[in-house]
């Protein structure tokens, strides 16, 4: 399915719904990136282009000026509150630019058929006033309204403000965009950490995040990269951002990357130093569509999309931002892995779960549902936690029984899982715990070239994890 923005309104609304239909045909369902924060028409001095023209000083946010204390006497400020960094913020409370929003919302469900929305810079829309408010006039309308409360609500849960980073803070039944675990997984895997204790939180669905209300691992949406930043290729390839051809002399787009050149900046034809960004590109992505939680992968990133370096593409309609899905220098390599990875998490619902991981078996006699395991073959001690220099970090997922029941509530039993994640710059000898539950795995993903997919395993074994490198083993049950 292709949608095009030639011709009239008829035929473009027309192919959007054709592109829809084609996509629920094939199982897929359309979230639609929504910007209801700001306009294009910046601050009071930018372009008169829609909402300047209709209501200046209802659809935008203005600044509350002080009262003189001496008089009382308030001089009028026309500045507009900016908390979008784009020159305005929209005043989702003022009655006709609420309107515009749900009437826009609920025309893309019941004429477009879509199945939900991503908004962007949610916290911008969530304020009375100044401040942050999660019983706001949008919210709520949202939460009673008969159609939209049934469509996936999924809140990029920040601002351009200090107040306003809200991860963990959404109300039920709002899902988010989870910075802190892209943050933690790419300070994993380039070295940047202070022990094992946040990737382990991070891989396990964020429970310090969304536990305590009643919310599950799925409202974490994880993710590495987005459509702002580095690609993945770009996340392994630059240590800087290089935007010089935005025009605005390379100060758009972030300085906190927390990428890894991994020893020279930019494209390269030495074949060693390409094979460990592949590598390590591999290791992100299959830690992402492995970790509890629901993955969300950048178009391109599972082929090795480029973009020079660029990390805010947003003016540049050309080769920088496009997706060439034949390009030559493709990284097949990860798109195999990225493949694996989420044909695992299909099909095995231990690699899926919606119920919290609690560190106790689930029946008498069982083993733990979640068991992190030194390479020493042990558990986890309160000490290692706070090693500096662990690298490697076991995951053992129990599939027998699983806590969540399935859809007609019904006990799901599945194979178990032990996962391996080595990002240390040396390999990594592992022992494989001698146990009363699982006796035999097999390697079902691995991004170690020494260790092949296939290769079988016995409790008691010890292994070698390759330097940098993601080993996935599932039992055996013959």
């Amino acid at each position: 399915a292709a949608y095009s923005s030639s011709g009239d309104r008829g035929e473009q609304v027309r192919e959007f719904k054709e592109m829809v239909k084609a996509l629920h045909r094939a199982g897929l369902e359309v979230i639609l990136d929504v910007v209801y924060n700001h306009t294009a028409e910046a601050g009071p001095l930018g372009p008169t282009l829609s909402f300047r023209g209709l209501d200046d000083r209802g659809f935008y946010k203005r600044v509350v000026p002080e009262p003189d204390p001496k008089t009382g006497a308030v001089e009028f400020d026309d500045t507009y509150w900016d908390v979008t960094g784009c020159g305005n913020t929209v005043d989702s409370n003022h009655p006709l630019a609420l309107r515009l929003i749900l009437d826009s919302l609920r025309y893309w469900v019941t004429e477009m058929h879509v199945d939900g929305f991503r908004f962007d810079l949610m916290s911008a829309l969530t304020r009375t006033g100044y401040d942050i408010d999660m019983s706001s006039d949008l919210l709520v309308a949202i939460g009673q309204d008969p159609i939209l409360r049934h469509v996936k609500l999924i809140a990029e849960p920040w601002d351009a403000s200090m107040d306003g980073y809200l991860v963990g803070g959404m109300p039920p039944p709002w899902v988010e965009w989870n910075d802190q675990y892209r943050d933690e997984i790419r300070d994993f895997w380039r070295n940047h950490t202070s022990g094992p204790r946040t990737v382990a939180t991070r891989l396990a669905g964020s429970s310090d995040l969304y536990a305590d209300d009643g919310r599950s691992a799925y409202n974490s949406i994880n993710f590495v990269t987005a459509h702002d930043g580095f690609t993945l290729r770009d996340l392994v390839t630059y240590e800087h951002k290089h935007n010089e051809a935005n025009g605005e002399d390379n100060r758009d787009g972030t300085d906190n990357n927390r990428s890894w050149n991994h020893g020279v900046e930019g494209e390269t034809d030495d074949p060693a130093l390409v094979a460990v960004r592949r590598r390590q590109a591999a290791n992100m992505m299959a830690t992402l569509c492995l970790s509890n939680g629901v993955p969300m992968i950048t178009a391109g990133d599972e082929r090795g999309r480029t973009q020079r370096g660029n990390n805010n593409a947003y003016c540049q309609d050309n080769e920088t931002s496009w997706v060439d899905w034949s390009a030559e220098d493709a990284w097949l390599d990860v798109y195999e892995v990225t493949k694996t990875a989420l044909r695992l998490r299909r099909d095995h619902p231990a690699l899926r779960q919606r119920h919290w991981f609690e560190g106790r078996p689930t029946i008498k006699g069982g083993p733990k549902d979640l068991a992190w395991l030194h390479p020493s073959g042990r558990e986890m001690r309160e000490e290692d936690w706070y090693d500096h220099d662990l690298r490697t970090i076991g995951m053992f997922v129990s599939g027998a029984p699983l806590r969540a029941p399935g859809p007609k509530g019904e006990q799901q039993v599945d194979r178990s899982f032990m996962l391996w994640f080595n990002s240390g710059w040396l390999p990594q000898a592992v022992h494989l715990p001698e146990n009363d539950w699982v006796q035999r795995g097999e390697v079902v993903l691995s991004t170690d070239v020494k260790l092949d997919e296939g290769a079988r395993v016995e409790a008691g074994d010890r292994i070698s994890i390759g330097r940098r490198s993601v080993v996935v083993l599932r039992e055996l049950l013959d």
